[in-house]
């Protein structure tokens, strides 16, 4: 909520860039905090020095026809905060304390005040140092993930996905990068930004590992099957829309000529091109948490000669206090969620949505969709029987099984009208897509339930009908640049 709320006052006042004085202290509360609710290596690297971040509603670039980005920048990561204190008082500068960070109610709060309780001074530049290990960790992962993305996956404008798994080879890749490519594949077709763990995490692994594949897999909102005469060396991965899927939907208003008088993302574009320069050039190797499992972190860090004895134990009793908590708030809560029926905040993916004519629509944060009234008019317009012509808005759906259905019926109609040749070019356009992938297209139908259009197989019911629509996911695959060197 608060980032959301900063980037909102970024996007307006035309900010690309923004510096957050996260510090040291931050990250060592953070680490503590994630190794008790079990995080693993990529989680403790705790939070990225530069990190990009989309708006939660649509902010056209017109010119690269994607949505806006703010690049986040955490400059004071390795200073701590008494230094940022000294650095306050000797440039007599002011600053403000939040009163809620005395609060033992919260669990950062409380994990502050035991690490500034501690008396050893090796302390902090330990666990920095452990987690200073993990964020190299998470570089090499972050790269390897980003490499095989570009390498495999070929991102088609009907919105599915091919993983190319010959040039995958997932059998050679460590289990920690091929989670996160698989994470990063999913979470871009499903638009869906929660992460993928445990079991449905297993599953994945195990699914792909076991190439060629002959069978279909739902998971994390997607649906993931053989891609048609691939003989498995290809998976399909689409977007599963019986899932509780984000189905925001928002009318946009969209001026291209005003757009282009705006400030482009050029300058934006250039630093973050520079950032990925820097890191390719500063690429880590030779990395020590690989394959190590959360509960093996600390261990590993022992062994290396990261902590010593005293700190390995002190971490271990921040950490076990903190599990301890977290156990027992969980169980108070499974007693209060029994006696509460909790409504999703989720809308059903199945409601229906209308739009005007001339209106743009950002559907499911995944395509825009716009329709209107040609210049050409067909037969039935002038005597005001046109589906098209006398609709005052048109309802918004995905498509099924009875529309591509209909539009075969359709073809093979003796009429030649302008809705049997313009079935037959969208069903050898339909061929081309594989089943699963079908489900995804939007189509417009008209109060009756009448299918007027599938824009993205170029398929209109009658010639008054222009309509188009446009694969532009919120968040683009691999979720932005992040940078943790």
């Amino acid at each position: 909520m608060r980032y959301q709320m900063i980037s909102n006052v970024c996007f307006r006042q035309q900010i690309g860039v923004l510096l957050i004085a996260h510090h040291a202290d931050d990250q060592a509360e953070l680490f503590i905090l994630r190794l008790s609710r079990g995080s693993g290596v990529l989680g403790l690297a705790g939070t990225s020095f530069a990190s990009e971040i989309f708006s939660e509603d649509l902010e056209l670039d017109v010119q690269q026809m994607k949505n806006r980005s703010i690049l986040l920048v955490r400059p004071l990561l390795d200073l701590w905060k008494e230094d940022m204190y000294k650095i306050c008082q000797w440039g007599r500068q002011d600053w403000v304390e939040d009163p809620t960070n005395l609060s033992q109610l919260f669990v950062r709060n409380r994990i502050r005040t035991s690490i500034g309780n501690l008396q050893s001074g090796s302390f902090k530049s330990e666990l920095q140092a452990v987690i200073s290990e993990c964020r190299r960790t998470r570089s090499f992962v972050d790269k390897v993930c980003t490499d095989l993305l570009k390498q495999t996956v070929t991102v088609t404008d009907k919105g599915y996905a091919v993983l190319d798994l010959e040039r995958l080879n997932p059998k050679e890749v460590e289990d920690i990068c091929l989670s996160k490519y698989l994470t990063a594949v999913l979470q871009f077709i499903s638009q869906r930004p929660r992460p993928i763990r445990g079991n449905t995490s297993k599953l994945l692994l195990n699914y792909i590992r076991a190439a060629p594949c002959r069978t279909s897999l739902t998971a994390a909102g997607c649906y993931l099957s053989p891609a048609p005469g691939s003989k498995g060396t290809k998976v399909i991965v689409s977007c599963f829309l019986d899932s509780s899927l984000p189905s925001k939907t928002e009318i946009v208003n969209i001026c291209f000529n005003e757009a282009r008088k705006r400030p482009t993302s050029d300058d934006l574009g250039q630093i973050i091109s520079s950032a990925k320069t820097f890191s390719d050039q500063n690429r880590v190797f030779d990395v020590q948490f690989l394959d190590a499992a959360s509960e093996s972190v600390l261990s590993k860090a022992r062994e290396l000669n990261l902590v010593n004895e005293s700190t390995y134990t002190t971490i271990g009793l921040l950490q076990r206090d903190e599990t301890n908590r977290f156990i027992t708030k969980k169980e108070d809560n499974k007693s209060v969620d029994a006696s509460e029926d909790h409504g999703t905040n989720i809308a059903s993916s199945s409601g229906k949505v209308h739009l005007l004519p001339g209106k743009d629509l950002y559907f499911m944060n995944r395509f825009l969709i716009r329709w209107d009234l040609s210049n050409h008019q067909c037969d039935e317009a002038c005597c005001g029987k046109c589906p098209v012509g006398t609709a005052t808005s048109l309802e918004v759906r995905h498509m099924v099984e009875s529309d591509w259905l209909y539009l075969v019926e359709l073809s093979r109609s003796s009429n030649r009208d302008h809705s049997t040749s313009s079935s037959h070019k969208a069903i050898r356009s339909l061929k081309s897509i594989p089943v699963a992938a079908r489900r995804s297209l939007l189509v417009l139908v008209n109060h009756c339930g009448l299918l007027l259009g599938v824009p993205a197989i170029g398929f209109s019911y009658c010639p008054c009908l222009k309509a188009s629509t446009v694969f532009l996911p919120r968040v683009p695959l691999g979720g932005g640049f992040s940078s943790f060197l």
